[in-house]
């Protein structure tokens, strides 16, 4: 053994790292990255069209197929 290893902690030690800096300048460059025109409720309104249109038009066997999803719960009940 050398006189490196027997320096090495035999015991767990105390480790942690504060990220709170971090995540808040993250968030700060997600938004300047959204731009000022951004409009998250405009947002919703484009998903839940797109989910409209996506489960609109199903067959038969799709639509029991979706159903099965939603009754359960892979799928959100809609409407």
């Amino acid at each position: 053994m050398s006189a490196q290893d027997s320096a090495r902690p035999t015991e767990p030690v105390e480790f942690s790292v504060d990220l709170t800096g971090h995540e808040l300048t993250r968030r700060a460059h997600v938004m300047n990255a959204l731009g000022a025109e951004w409009d998250p409720v405009e947002v919703m309104r484009g998903e839940e069209e797109a989910y409209d249109m996506l489960y609109s038009g199903l067959d038969e066997q799709q639509q029991r197929l979706y159903d099965a999803l939603v009754e359960a719960g892979v799928l959100p009940r809609r409407g």
